[in-house]
Parts: structure tokens; C-alpha cells; sequence
């Protein structure tokens, strides 16, 4: 064994000094008694000690684990600190919700209509009905549960273009955990996208390192979890385009889909109220074209007096031109389709369905966070548009917490809230394109029809 340097040991100590000093805020919390909290504390160290297990088994050299001990540790020191935090979406629905299953039976009350989300993530809030612990934490947790597998899901991606043996995937696993959006999503808005955003990444990474079906199965798994899961989804078309897919394997999609309503099913719960959930969160858009998002209708001066109905189908009607230039462009250069080239429509894909479409939310942007963040590493020199997205998704969620706008501008006598933020995604977005196109233009083609072999640099 290498002889281990004082710096990563002093770094492997000070992540796990981190890691016990956070039960000082979870000894603080102000629900639940010491039991609830012990519990807590070992739930949130179990999600720690799992973060490492999975670089461990990645192959991490002892040196280089050590060293990432601190980052972890720091990322869970800080998630620790935020748990206490109740936002008004817990007090208005998520608690409600467990408490409406928490009086009717648990389980057995999958079958009356709770809540406005999909049923595998009312499967969890029926489960945690049954704990004395309190659901604040317990939601929370489950959230941070799966910053662990985004993390590992960046790791995978990197890697695809960097090869394990590079330090950069360690570097894209510590990145995601302290990723501000990130942090905030779960820990303390007590939001849920990292579960889809998890399990998107790891489908990208499976479509990449040639397993198309189990790609399409977390596709469909991560679907049913939230429907931004679309904003993506047209990336598999390009993959099946690039030969990287068949049409049989993209059934497991559908397939996987299924299989998360069939409990439901059976606990009595009517097929047309899971079929229509995603329905009645559309509708539930209406009344304003944004929600403190960063987007085509934040261009607007604040007060625009614009028919709702029309602009919601030009937004859609842009967001749907933009993915068939996408498709368009796909076709047209199906021999070039490299990895790169694939990571650049699903950036696309992410930064600019969003970007377009009405009645988008403050924390939509999630996967293009975390994808912007994942290139990044894979090339660092595109660090300047992950910044970009990121400061445009910190300030709408700063928006959100604060109540406030956090930057406005006037110009030429009109106020506008989010113009700044609107004009980071757009730049970020178009210089995802210009790079798509470029590649797309001098990329010499790929051997064979289907293009299985792509180049590393991404």
C-alpha cells in the first residue's frame, strides 16, 4: 500500500469530524424526541457512509478517497444544519398529505385522492406514516438519499468521457453534493427533483455505456416520479436516431411506468386518477406564465398585460419547433452522434424546453443544473456556463425563500424581475448550441451504422 500524504489524511479527518459535528444541529432539531433525533442522525449518516461506499466501489485510490471525505462531510454538515427549516409547500400540502394517510390507514388510503404527485412518491409518504419520526426530517432524508445517487449518476457520466481512472468523475460526485441548488432542493425546501434527477442521469449514463434497456427502465421509473422528466425525454429519440437504441428496448420505458402503478392498483386506486395526475399539474399552471422562473415570458416587462391563453401556445409551440430543430439536426447528422454530441442536445434539451414553455417553477432548471455541473467536469473550461445556469436557479430559489426579487432592473421605464436571470440560461443556451452545431459540422463520421464506439473528449 502507497504511503498516504498528510493532506489527505488531515482531509479524511476533517470530513468525518464534519460528519459528527452535525449532530450538534440535529440534537437542536425542534420536533420529535431524542429518539426521533438519534434516528434522524443515523439516517443522515447512513446516507454519508453511503456516499463513500459507492466511491470506494467505484475504485477510488485510498488517497483520493480520503481527500473527497471532506467535501462529503462538509455536504452533509450543511444539509444537517437546514433540516429544521419547514417551507410553506411542506406546511400547505406534503404534511397534509401524511397526515390524511397517517388517519386512513396508511397504505390503504392509496385508493382516496391525495395529493397532486405520482404514485411512487405517495407510496413513500404512506410509508412514513407509519414512523414516530417526524415527516419533516423523513421527507427531507428520502431527498438527500437520492443526492447520493445523483452524485453517483454524475460520477457515471463523467467518466464515460474521462475514463475511471481520471480524478475528474470524484470531483463531478463532490461537485453535485455541494451544488447550492442542489443542497437547498431537499435539505431545506424539502423539494423532491433529485429523485427524477437521479434517476435521469443514471439513465443517460446506461444509454451512453451501451445498456439501451435498463436506460429506458430508470427513464420511465424517473417519469413517474415528475413529469420534468420530459424536458429531456426527446434525448432517447436522438439516441434511437444515433443507433444507440431499438424501438423494442424503448418499451421498457411504458413498461417501467406501469410497474409503479400497479401497487396502487391494487390498494383499490382508480386508473383514470393516476393517468390524470399529470393532466391536473398542467391546469394547475394556469394563472400566471411564470413562476419566478428564468424564461421567455420573464423577458417581458413586469406588468405586461399578455393573454394567458395565447402566450401558453406559443410557448409550447416554441418548445415544440425547438426539439424538432433538435431531431432535425440529429438526422441530418446521425453518423457524427457521438457521446459529445449527445451530452450537448440533452444540455439543449434541458436548458431550452424550460426556457420556453409556460408555467414553469423556480426549481426546474434542476437537471439542467446538474447537467451544466456534470459538463464542467468533463471540460473544464465550460465551467463559465455552469456558473451561468446555476446563479440563474440560486436566484430563483432565492426568490422564492425570500419572497423578494433578487435582482430588479428598470430600463426605459419598465421594471423587470427576472430579465438577468433570463438572459443567464439564454446565453448558456445559446452557446450550448453554437457547440452542438459546431461539433455536429467537423466531427469526422463514426465507423459502422450504428455509431456504438464514440470518442472520450467530450
Amino acid at each position: 500500500m502507497k504511503h498516504t500524504s498528510p493532506r489527505a489524511l488531515a482531509c479524511g479527518a476533517a470530513g468525518l469530524v464534519l460528519l459528527v459535528l452535525s449532530l450538534a444541529p440535529v440534537s437542536a432539531l425542534s420536533r420529535g424526541g431524542p429518539g426521533a433525533k438519534a434516528a434522524v442522525f443515523l439516517l443522515l449518516a447512513a446516507a454519508a457512509l453511503l456516499a463513500a461506499w459507492l466511491l470506494h466501489r467505484w475504485g477510488c485510490p485510498p488517497e483520493r478517497l480520503l481527500t473527497a471525505l471532506l467535501p462529503v462531510g462538509l455536504a452533509f454538515f450543511l444539509r444537517a444544519l437546514l433540516l429544521d427549516y419547514a417551507a410553506g409547500d411542506y406546511n400547505t400540502f406534503l404534511s397534509q398529505w401524511v397526515e390524511t394517510f397517517r388517519h386512513n390507514g396508511g397504505f390503504a388510503a392509496l385508493k382516496l385522492p391525495i395529493g397532486n404527485y405520482n404514485v411512487p412518491y405517495l407510496y413513500f409518504l404512506a410509508a412514513i406514516s407509519y414512523l414516530p419520526i417526524p415527516d419533516l426530517y423523513l421527507i427531507k432524508l428520502f431527498s438527500i438519499l437520492f443526492d447520493v445517487l445523483l452524485a453517483w449518476g454524475g460520477m457515471r457520466l463523467v467518466s464515460r468521457f474521462t475514463g475511471r481512472e481520471s480524478l475528474r468523475p470524484v470531483v463531478c460526485f463532490c461537485a453535485l453534493l455541494l451544488l447550492p441548488t442542489v443542497v437547498l432542493n431537499g435539505a431545506f425546501w424539502g423539494q423532491c427533483d433529485a429523485l427524477y434527477g437521479a434517476l435521469v442521469l443514471h439513465a443517460l449514463a446506461d444509454g451512453l455505456s451501451g445498456r439501451p434497456r435498463s436506460s429506458a427502465f430508470l427513464l420511465g421509473i424517473a417519469f413517474s416520479f415528475k413529469l420534468q422528466t420530459v424536458f429531456i425525454l426527446p434525448l432517447w429519440a436522438v439516441l434511437w436516431i444515433a443507433g444507440r437504441t431499438r424501438f423494442r428496448d424503448l418499451l421498457f420505458f411504458p413498461a417501467a411506468y406501469a410497474a409503479t402503478c400497479v401497487p396502487a392498483l391494487l390498494l383499490g386506486k382508480p386508473l383514470g386518477d393516476i393517468l390524470g395526475v399529470y393532466v391536473g399539474q398542467t391546469q394547475d399552471g394556469a394563472g400566471a406564465l411564470n413562476y419566478n422562473c428564468a424564461s421567455l415570458f420573464s423577458l417581458l416587462p413586469y406588468g405586461t398585460q399578455v393573454d394567458e391563453e395565447t402566450g401558453a401556445r406559443l410557448g409550447i409551440l416554441a418548445a415544440f419547433a425547438l426539439v424538432l430543430l433538435l431531431l432535425a439536426l440529429a438526422l441530418r447528422f446521425r453518423d457524427r452522434l457521438d457521446n459529445g454530441a449527445l451530452l450537448l442536445f440533452g444540455l439543449c434539451l434541458t436548458l431550452g424546453v424550460p426556457f420556453l414553455l409556460p408555467y414553469m417553477h423556480d426549481r426546474y432548471y434542476f437537471l439542467a443544473d446538474a447537467l451544466t455541473a456534470v459538463w464542467a467536469c468533463i471540460l473544464p473550461r465550460r465551467l463559465p456556463a455552469a456558473a451561468l445556469v446555476q446563479g440563474a436557479s440560486l436566484s430563483a430559489y432565492l426568490t422564492y425563500f425570500r419572497m423578494k426579487y433578487t435582482l430588479v432592473l428598470s430600463l426605459g421605464g419598465h421594471l423587470f424581475t427576472m430579465l438577468a436571470e433570463s438572459l443567464l440560461v439564454l446565453t448558456a443556451l445559446i452557446a450550448a448550441g453554437i457547440l452542438l452545431v459546431r461539433r455536429l459540422a467537423v466531427s469526422p463520421r463514426l465507423p459502422g451504422k450504428k455509431a456504438g464506439k464514440s470518442r472520450k473528449n467530450g
